[in-house]
């Protein structure tokens, strides 16, 4: 109710904002933790007036925290969005119905994006972004990083099983699952009929073990000490920022993989 009230009041006093000069590059707002760390890396640091408040938190964040303090947060409301006066507005396909309708409303030109599948879909992403933000080289440069990082090397593939917090299992359609499978890992879940978010107990491990474990997580069984007495089984941990969103954490995703793959 108090957006829809905020749209009316400023839309009956405020005109769409003018266009961007020929020239320059537009000013962002961006309230999405992924295009976050995205746009740190193809925009100028001048252009992008706020994050998202998940990127300042490191258990939420892509981003290397030192990076994220360099810009402003925003918890995304219409009021704060509106107060800052953007250009552009990133968010997420998840974002709330209202406060998109709003800022829609007040004349701000909204884009989406959601959560990319495959390093493909992270990729086209990458470029979009970049292309928004006036900066296509920066974002072809940063695509063509990804990729050559990505790319699938000849070599025998190593069974793994990723062990999420609440002891669930990336299914397929995902992109840590495409990551694995580039990096030469073979979805322990996947040959097992597991699907996305499928819960994989301690007991089960034990009793069919995989050869190689990725711990991504803190929870107590994650940390279980039957884990180093499984027999043939190597844990690893892998850190959870270095999937939740692509784009800039898939190089250092990558090299993790590949390291612990080799290791197993």
């Amino acid at each position: 109710m108090r957006i829809a009230l905020l749209a009316l009041v400023l839309a009956g006093c405020a005109s769409p904002p003018p266009p961007v000069p020929r020239g320059q590059h537009p000013t962002i707002v961006s309230l999405n933790p992924c295009t976050d760390a995205i746009l740190a890396e193809v925009a100028d640091p001048a252009q992008i007036l706020a994050i998202s408040h998940y990127s300042h938190d490191p258990r939420a964040s892509s981003m290397d925290p030192a990076t994220a303090r360099r810009f402003r947060p925003t918890g995304g409301t219409a009021e704060e969005v509106v107060a800052l006066a953007p250009d552009l507005v990133i968010g997420s396909t998840f974002m709330d119905p209202a406060t998109l309708a709003a800022l829609g409303e007040l004349g701000l030109r909204v884009e989406t994006f959601s959560s990319p599948a495959t390093v493909d879909d992270s990729v086209a992403q990458v470029r979009a972004l970049a292309a928004l933000a006036g900066h296509p080289e920066r974002g072809e440069a940063l695509a063509r990083r990804i990729e050559a990082a990505a790319a699938l090397r000849p070599g025998a593939s190593v069974e793994a099983a990723l062990w999420q917090g609440g002891g669930i299992v990336p299914g397929r359609g995902t992109l840590v699952s495409d990551l694995m499978r580039r990096a030469g890992l073979a979805s322990y879940g996947e040959a097992r009929g597991m699907a996305q978010g499928d819960y994989l107990p301690l007991e089960r491990l034990a009793a069919d073990p995989p050869r190689l474990l990725l711990v991504a997580g803190e929870d107590r069984g994650q940390r279980h000490p039957i884990l180093a007495r499984i027999p043939g089984l190597a844990v690893a941990r892998f850190e959870p920022r270095l999937f939740y969103c692509g784009g800039p954490s898939i190089p250092a995703a990558m090299e993790r993989l590949r390291a612990v793959r080799a290791a197993a």
